[in-house]
């Protein structure tokens, strides 16, 4: 199956760059979200991502005019029934996911794929709730999608050997590098990363340093190129709690337990980056 027709639903900033690395590749792709003006605001990111490309020298002016030729923003979510592969990428949130899927599955012809950008919610348990779990996957992009390399692959319990193939092949189209995890909590990278951010949490917690030097002592001493408090803030506080939670109720090991400020910063609303305020302060 070779994919030229796609949706993607949810035009934040995970979602807004899915549609810009498809649009690049040369696929038509419908950006969706909860109402049309959110659909418009992704578009409008990607129109200003592209800019900057054309100013560093990157992209021509061409390029990008064809480029944004080739994505439009969704009215309704009607208006993603052509696709041949529609990427979730809305709030981690299990039953908004579900419920999300069990629409699409119903106006996407039965040929097409769902696939899930979910950081940690069960593929298997998100394709069980459409009459197409065989063509249900997980295409884990990582964060900002046009820039970084990989996109983790998570085959479901049901996912075919033809769905798999295809996102594989259309990963490679993207220019991307893939790798394959068994639908477990937190794939491969999050099961590694969100250990991580939840240590320097706990050490920020008894004092051990400030922010500032944890970030610094992991940059410079361990040749991360961020530090984990200021990638947390970058990810969002509220997903990076999410995603310890699953892997802590699931896993059942207390070495997953969010750390206690985690908790309170979340519930004090500070969420890092979007939010104006995490472990930093942003303007």
């Amino acid at each position: 199956m070779v994919i030229e027709r796609m949706a993607v639903v949810g035009a934040g900033q995970m979602g807004s760059g899915i549609a810009q690395v498809a649009a690049q590749a040369g696929i038509e792709v419908v950006l969706a979200d909860a109402t049309p003006e959110l659909a418009q605001k992704g578009l409008a990111r990607i129109g200003g991502s592209l800019q900057k490309l054309v100013e560093k020298g990157k992209l021509g002016a061409g390029d990008r005019t064809a480029l944004l030729a080739r994505l439009r923003a969704a009215e309704r979510l009607e208006d993603c029934g052509r696709a041949q592969l529609l990427v979730e990428a809305i709030v981690e949130n299990e039953g908004a996911k579900k419920e999300l899927f069990r629409r699409a599955d119903a106006l996407l012809p039965p040929e097409a794929i769902l696939a899930s950008n979910t950081s940690s919610v069960s593929i298997t348990a998100l394709a069980a709730a459409t009459r197409r779990p065989e063509r249900f996957v997980g295409m884990h992009f990582m964060n900002p999608p046009p820039v970084m390399q990989l996109i983790e692959i998570v085959r479901g319990l049901q996912t075919s050997d033809a769905t798999y193939q295809a996102v594989m092949e259309l990963a490679k189209r993207f220019g991307k590098t893939t790798i394959t995890s068994k639908d477990r909590p937190g794939f491969v990278v999050n099961r590694v990363l969100i250990p991580l951010l939840n240590e320097a949490c706990f050490a920020l917690e008894e004092g051990l340093a400030s922010p500032e030097d944890i970030d610094t002592g992991v940059r410079l001493g361990l040749n991360h190129p961020m530090g984990p408090l200021t990638l947390a803030d970058f990810i969002g506080l509220d997903t990076c709690l999410f995603i310890a939670e699953v892997l802590h109720r699931e896993l059942g090991d207390d070495k997953y337990r969010p750390a206690p400020v985690l908790r309170q910063y979340v519930a004090a609303g500070w969420l890092g980056k979007k939010s104006g305020r995490g472990f930093y302060r942003y303007d």
